[in-house]
């Protein structure tokens, strides 16, 4: 049975994952696992995805940067494919694990692009270093430190925590700091 796994990674890719679950759909799985969750957090529909395996059973998915975010979490998943005698299809790199060409060939693509993304983020932390040396570099605003008087105004009137977060569009841990500031 072919598997199909879909992910973006934020949910302003709604287009994004309808396109990824109609390919996979083209290809022939008869079962597709979605998710709109960053490639850190913890995703559920690809645990669900690889417990629903079988022995000769593929999971399938357009893109490797959907599947696994580092070249560990790759091997980690391809040790439970294999656990369960399945394979693993990258659509879009051609790569079948049926074979061990595919094997190989996904080792070294998930190795350069692992390798790529930490050249990235050692691009971007020297770009940051040096902004802040010349006085550019503020960071991100702290949007809910200024909303510090409509929390309060909110919190008087009787409202909760979580109602307060959910009206103002902010995280509640961030709500309760403001509560607690003595200010």
């Amino acid at each position: 049975m072919l598997i199909g796994y879909a992910r973006t990674s934020t949910i302003d890719q709604e287009a994004g994952l309808d396109a990824q679950e109609r390919d996979l759909r083209a290809l022939g799985c008869e079962k597709v696992f979605s998710e709109k969750v960053s490639s850190v957090a913890p995703r559920a529909a690809l645990a669900a995805a690889l417990d629903f395996m079988r022995e000769g059973d593929t999971l399938v998915v357009t893109k490797l940067d959907r599947l696994a975010r580092s070249t560990v979490h790759l091997g980690e998943i391809i040790d439970t494919i294999r656990r369960k005698r399945a394979h693993l299809r990258i659509e879009g790199l051609g790569i079948d694990t049926s074979t061990a060409t595919g094997t190989l060939v996904l080792n070294v693509l998930g190795s350069i692009a692992q390798f790529e993304r930490e050249m990235m983020l050692e691009r971007q932390r020297e770009g940051i270093a040096k902004a802040k040396a010349e006085g550019k570099y503020k960071g991100r605003k702290p949007t809910a430190r200024a909303m510090a008087s409509e929390v309060l105004a909110l919190r008087d009137q009787g409202m909760g925590a979580t109602e307060i977060a959910t009206r103002l569009g902010i995280g509640r841990a961030s709500v309760y700091r403001i509560m607690s500031d003595p200010q």
